[in-house]
């Protein structure tokens, strides 16, 4: 949505430096994907974004939203300079809110899903309605905002990823969001640490429950235990998806092909039709039984919800599967880790028919508190008992992991970093082998599976 420099001053209560008629077509926080006429938000984080204000407008920025008493770094340099340039992210996409009174906003947050989630619920819907969902994971105080600020003007629903690592992130969220549909995939134990244990969790994610409208419309999975709980937080209407005869939304039959692609038959008030995805992992059915209800309580035809299933892709990194050209299949799993998704690529390991070894390659699971040797142990005792024959374990939780699966059939190696990781599966991996990469985003441990895939760690 297109915002004029006298818009922006007004709703951050900034101080303009320029003219009021200069028009962002778009707003940014990283210079380096700035667009030519977009705006630049020069937020400070682990890196000062002042520092690339002069970036910015090198790469042809119209204006820049900056501190005070920040000076322009090009003569003629349109700048709206504010107290605090993260509320004033905020200000902007409350502004964006106000003029979308008729799109309908979804929010999605929960334990683990929510990117595939938003994609599936985003693809359900785009046969029919004008749709703009969160980029990537822009889910944070920073990304919610820009998400609602990137959407066009015409647009029917926007879709926003909500994630949280302290009470009231996803209440803060929601009122700049103002969803009148909620979706909680999930209650797990991610960020645990900081949220107070899986209670703690189950509340911050219900504060999205909170926020809907009594006309609004709460979609929960049925095959969580929290959500009988969960329900009871809210006045909107709540539809349950899973797998249970009483489930509204439900599916059934489900199979899985050879490169785990699942296929299920839903079943609805709207009907019933089979559905076939191309994301992979048997755990996404629930996320797409979320994002199929989300579409057909908004009207969209049943047929045209299971083409757009059909048709959904999420992000790199999330259960990408590829087969190097020296005969290895790669799960690279890699963008984060909680032992609900640390779990089910383990069993999507398992499930994969392969003529060798199958290898898993796991890393710490981050910010789970006192809970964190517990459920490593249990991740290290699934892969023992889920048929996997070698498990790699990597970094400072690697002996947890490996205290779990010894006693089992499975094979075990422990080292200390990735690079280390690299060289072991380098030397054990062979054609016919399947591995699986899989750790919390700050590991890196994606540097293995992108080894392996661009040809390092062909046998």
């Amino acid at each position: 949505m297109e915002l004029t420099a006298g818009d922006i001053a007004l709703a951050t209560r900034g101080e303009l430096v320029g003219p009021a008629d200069v028009i962002a077509t778009s707003m940014t926080i990283d210079s380096r994907v700035l667009l030519p006429g977009a705006g630049f938000v020069a937020l400070r984080g682990q890196r000062d974004g002042h520092d690339f204000v002069a970036d910015a407008f090198e790469r042809g920025a119209s204006l820049a939203v900056t501190v005070v008493p920040f000076e322009a770094p090009v003569s003629g340099a349109t700048l709206i300079r504010v107290s605090d340039t993260m509320q004033a992210l905020s200000d902007l996409a409350r502004l964006t809110r106000s003029r979308l009174r008729d799109a309908t906003v979804v929010g999605i947050t929960g334990s683990a899903g929510k990117t595939a989630t938003k994609d599936l619920t985003a693809a359900a819907l785009a046969r029919t309605r004008r749709v703009h969902a969160s980029p990537s994971s822009f889910n944070n105080e920073a990304g919610v905002p820009l998400t609602l600020i990137g959407a066009p003007g015409d647009v029917e629903v926007v879709v926003v990823e909500m994630g949280a690592r302290f009470k009231g992130n996803i209440g803060d969220l929601a009122a700049i969001a103002e969803p009148q549909v909620g979706v909680i995939t999930h209650v797990g134990l991610a960020h645990a640490e900081h949220l107070g244990g899986r209670e703690g969790i189950a509340r911050v994610k219900g504060e999205l429950l909170e926020a809907l409208p009594a006309d609004g419309l709460a979609v929960l999975n049925d095959e969580c235990d929290a959500t009988g709980a969960l329900a009871q937080r809210t006045a909107a209407r709540v539809i349950r998806v899973g797998r249970k005869a009483s489930s509204d939304v439900r599916a059934a039959d489900v199979t899985l092909d050879a490169e785990l692609r699942p296929s299920f038959v839903l079943e609805s008030a709207w009907g019933t039709a089979p559905v076939t995805l191309a994301v992979r992992g048997e755990h996404q059915v629930e996320n797409a039984l979320e994002a199929a209800a989300v579409a057909l309580e908004l009207g969209v035809p049943l047929d045209a919800v299971v083409a757009g299933l059909a048709d959904a892709r999420t992000a790199t990194r999330r259960m990408d599967l590829v087969r190097t050209a020296g005969g290895v299949l790669v799960i690279n799993d890699a963008y984060n880790s909680s032992p609900t998704s640390a779990a089910a690529a383990v069993r999507s390991l398992a499930r994969l028919d392969v003529p060798g070894r199958r290898i898993a390659v796991l890393g710490e699971m981050l910010e789970l508190g006192a809970q964190s040797d517990a459920e490593h142990e249990a991740i290290g005792a699934l892969a023992a008992s889920s048929g996997i024959d070698l498990l790699i374990a990597v970094g400072h939780q690697s002996d947890r992991l490996a205290a779990g699966a010894r006693g089992g059939r499975v094979s075990v190696l422990t080292v200390a970093d990735p690079d280390d990781a690299l060289a072991v599966v380098v030397s054990e991996v062979h054609a016919g082998d399947a591995v699986l990469v899989k750790a919390s985003r700050a590991v890196g441990l994606e540097r293995v599976a992108e080894s392996l895939t661009d040809g390092e760690g062909a046998p």
